[in-house]
């Protein structure tokens, strides 16, 4: 081979060389212009963030040391005796009853609304065309306004306009209205909100078995495994993050019920169906009592995070599948 071709080549590669080695400066150049591009398209996102989040929730907290009342201006940056609205939620028998009914509520409508979640998501991936259809037909409740949907079961709890109260009692068989009795009142609350939000349990739980691997459930089928035991040991463990997921958004939002108790009982019959949340509210805008009722806030935020953690931490994420 000529030398004169050798020599070209040699400069060549050189030149290629010189070039690559002059690229990381740019790169890094632009990996810099990038990452400033994305934190200037971040930031407005971020001051909206801390003008509706952080700031409400600093004043929340600094109001709930402070014997803040509508009725005494004077008392709003009053931090004379911080402890005091804490030291009253000790001794205050009303709050210790709703946070009993809170329990009861947010447990029932939590595990109910997961469970009858997984067994419609399970039914509607058998993919049947009829069932496909009525997909849309279940998500209905979840996408209804919350007053809306306790108007609608304010009417259905009515005896004297319920199509229910009226076919019971034209069967012979007469009920009392649900929510006007203190024996019921609070499973009329459980049922509505099951019935509102059992479809987003179900739509989450449904998204995950559409991307479960077919092999593990065709392979159990080969071994001889019944429906069931696919279930409880190849579906189940697969959806264990997703369960525990649906879970905590359900459980967080139980815990800020608000409209059906306000539209279907006020809190009633008496407190059986005043909830955390409706007694913190009923403190702030029914006896103006802020400085309390943002102590209560801050309790139940307390709660919630504590619970979340407890959930995370006993249930786990579920193992990864590959």
């Amino acid at each position: 081979m000529r030398p004169d071709i050798l020599d070209g080549g040699s400069f060549s590669m050189t030149t290629s060389v010189s070039a690559s080695l002059a690229a990381p400066p740019r790169s890094r150049a632009f990996s810099s212009l990038q990452r400033r591009f994305y934190w200037y398209c971040l930031w407005p996102a971020l001051v909206v963030m801390i003008v509706i989040t952080l700031l409400p929730t600093v004043y929340l907290i600094a109001t709930s040391f402070t014997p803040l009342d509508l009725t005494r201006p004077e008392t709003q940056w009053n931090f004379a005796t911080p402890l005091l609205q804490y030291e009253l939620l000790l001794e205050d028998g009303r709050l210790h009853n709703s946070l009993w009914v809170q329990a009861k509520l947010s447990f029932w409508t939590v595990v109910l609304q997961v469970l009858i979640g997984f067994l419609f998501a399970l039914l509607l991936n058998m993919r049947a065309g009829l069932l496909e259809a009525l997909r849309t037909v279940f998500l209905i409740p979840m996408v209804l306004p919350p007053i809306v949907v306790a108007i609608i079961w304010k009417v259905l709890y009515t005896p004297d306009i319920s199509p229910f109260h009226w076919f019971m009692e034209w069967l012979g068989f007469p009920v009392a209205s649900l929510i006007t009795n203190p024996d019921t009142a609070l499973m009329a609350i459980i049922i509505a909100d099951i019935w509102e939000w059992f479809p987003f349990c179900m739509l989450m739980i449904l998204a995950a078995l559409q991307m479960m691997p077919e092999e593990y459930v065709d392979a159990a089928r080969i071994d001889g495994a019944t429906p069931l035991q696919i279930t409880w040991f190849i579906t189940l463990p697969y959806l264990k993050g997703v369960l525990m997921v649906a879970g905590l958004f359900r459980l967080i939002d139980s815990i800020k019920a608000f409209p059906l108790i306000f539209i279907l009982t006020d809190g009633g019959p008496g407190t059986v169906t005043e909830v955390t949340n409706f007694y913190s509210y009923i403190q702030a805008f029914n006896f103006s009592y802020l400085g309390y009722s943002s102590a209560i806030t801050v309790l139940l935020v307390g709660i919630t995070l504590v619970l979340t953690w407890a959930v995370i931490r006993l249930v786990g994420w579920g193992e990864r599948v590959e």
